[in-house]
């Protein structure tokens, strides 16, 4: 429930509603959008970022917190862990979100035998939450070529062609996968597939499942994987280290069983790393939508074993991001909204950004308009522009919020918000690590045998995600990683060890390097302190 000094505020938004829904807000021009982004995107901000000393980046700046876990220690004591494998495999997964769980059902698919190792439960993971939908060129009037286009220009041309190509031309036969799966995405009233239109697409393409999609998405697959007699699963195990043989192939990790306080060790053929990304680490003090096991594992254990990154000084901050109750912070207003026509509100009642610009340039707008003084401040601290929900009422008719959003509207009446007659107040929150370790086409890295899939991959979305790409990189990538990594299944794995790991750390004691940091981080601070 809003307290009164809210309500006061947010009757200048009803009060201004029919005059802004006669208004047009003009798109940014090229030349204003890269104004914009310079002077209020967090990715500009250049006292957040320093410059690699060590590894395969040298020389390339990232923010400090991932820089402090690139440039440190682990907590692993190398010569107390068992080099005798308790486990063997062809294929090694780990992470249990979309990605792993794709890639482990068709790695079991070509009849290798696969273990999936995750670190909370199995699909407890960033693909539950995503919630606008995915994009796929299955639209007659659309093509691959116009998902291309769009995927490069939202990504302001950094993201690499050949994996952007690789996403698209996968993208229907994907969504024949999924629906062959059991995957019910939403229909329109003739029996198609639904399709709507998100921020920077030139086309409508973002299929969806109600509010819910990634969520609807994982319980289909968790019931496909479980149902597989090849797969392995391994709960509240994460890794703690990779292993790379004599060669320096990849041929392995380390797993520590957070329940009985030990360490595992898994020999395999390939590994396929889906540990997803970094949001929990909260960049320059910014709330998340993530998990609270995205702490950038998979940058550490793949940067020391040789694995080369891209575009780690680039995160995605999702524009809307609840700001109001306190305990919902983090949590998101899916972009469907405003591809319906809701409006972002100052604290005068004003529109001030075309609400389908892409991502970054929404959020820098947010950022701009709060720090020209028309932000509403809560009695917390927390400070915001409104999301005018119920304007699409007027819109698209009496009934449209609890028919197509039933699962935002029933998450706010629990909190006696209701959105069909309130506002929402929200501010750009950490969402997406935009880049991460470079893979070619299959999700191979620069060290043999080691894969990766899903958010934790780098160089496909340039410095900035379009809206629905995300569920469909990792169901592009998962697939195509775990297909590859069973292909291995012939090779000797030879003996685990970890030279990689002594090199790596000679060079940070070469150069005098120290930090309080300890990595892989595994989980927040204010989630360690109570294990």
């Amino acid at each position: 429930m809003y307290p009164e000094d809210l309500c006061r505020l947010i009757e200048r938004v009803d009060a201004t509603r029919a005059e802004r829904l006669k208004q047009d807000v003009p798109r940014l021009t090229e030349a204003e959008q890269a104004d914009l982004l310079k002077k209020y995107h967090p990715d500009y901000k250049d006292c957040a970022f320093r410059t690699l000393r060590v590894g395969p980046n040298k020389g390339e700046r990232t923010t400090h917190e991932i820089a402090d876990l690139l440039e440190s220690f682990g907590d692993l004591d190398h010569s107390k862990v068992p080099l005798t494998p308790a486990f063997d495999t062809d294929v090694l997964v780990l992470g249990g979100g979309g990605a792993g769980v794709t890639a482990a059902l068709f790695a079991g698919q070509t009849g290798a035998r696969v273990l999936l190792a995750t670190k909370l439960r199995l699909g407890n993971s960033n693909t539950i939450m995503a919630l606008g939908g995915m994009q796929a060129s299955v639209d007659r009037a659309d093509s691959p070529l116009r998902h291309f286009a769009d995927t490069l220009s939202a990504g302001k041309f950094a993201g690499r062609q050949e994996l952007v190509r690789t996403m698209v031309e996968d993208a229907p036969e994907v969504v024949k996968w999924l629906l062959d799966t059991g995957v019910n995405f939403d229909r329109d009233s003739s029996g198609n597939l639904a399709l709507k239109k998100g921020g920077g697409l030139s086309a409508a393409r973002i299929l969806s499942i109600g509010d819910h999609t990634g969520l609807n998405i994982m319980k289909v697959l968790k019931d496909e994987l479980r149902r597989d007699d090849k797969i392995e699963i391994s709960e509240f195990t994460p890794a703690v280290e990779l292993t790379t043989n004599e060669r320096g192939q990849c041929n392995g990790a380390v797993l520590f069983d957070l329940g009985r306080r030990r360490f595992i060790t898994v020999r395999a053929k390939a590994v396929v790393l889906a540990t997803g990304g970094s949001g929990r680490l909260h960049f320059q003090g910014f709330p998340t939508s993530n998990n609270f096991g995205a702490t950038g594992d998979a940058i550490v254990l793949a940067y020391r074993a040789g694995a080369r990154v891209e575009g780690l000084d680039s995160f995605q901050y999702h524009p809307t991001g609840v700001m109001f109750p306190d305990h919902m912070v983090g949590i998101l207003v899916t972009e469907a909204i405003r591809s319906l026509g809701a409006h972002l509100v100052n604290v005068r009642g004003e529109r001030f950004v075309n609400e389908l610009e892409t991502r970054d340039a929404v959020a820098a707008a947010i950022i701009r308009e709060c720090e020209r003084g028309g932000g509403v401040t809560t009695a917390g601290g927390r400070t915001g522009v409104w999301l005018d929900i119920p304007v699409l009422e007027q819109i698209h008719g009496a009934g449209v919020l609890r028919q197509r959003f039933r699962a935002l509207f029933r998450q706010f009446m629990r909190v006696s918000i209701n959105i069909v007659r309130r506002p929402l107040l929200i501010y750009p929150t950490l969402h997406y690590q935009n880049g991460g370790i470079l893979i070619d086409v299959n999700g191979e890295t620069s060290v043999p045998g080691l894969f990766v899939a899903g958010e934790a991959a780098g160089g496909l979305h340039g410095r900035n995600r379009a809206m629905g790409n995300s569920l469909l990189d990792i169901f592009v990538f998962g697939r195509r990683a775990g297909v590859a990594a069973a292909l291995r299944r012939g090779e000797n794995p030879g003996a685990v060890g970890f030279g990689h790991v002594h090199d790596y750390y000679e060079r940070l004691r070469a150069l005098r390097i120290s930090s309080i940091s300890k990595s892989p981080t595994l989980f927040p601070d204010f989630i360690v302190d109570k294990l």
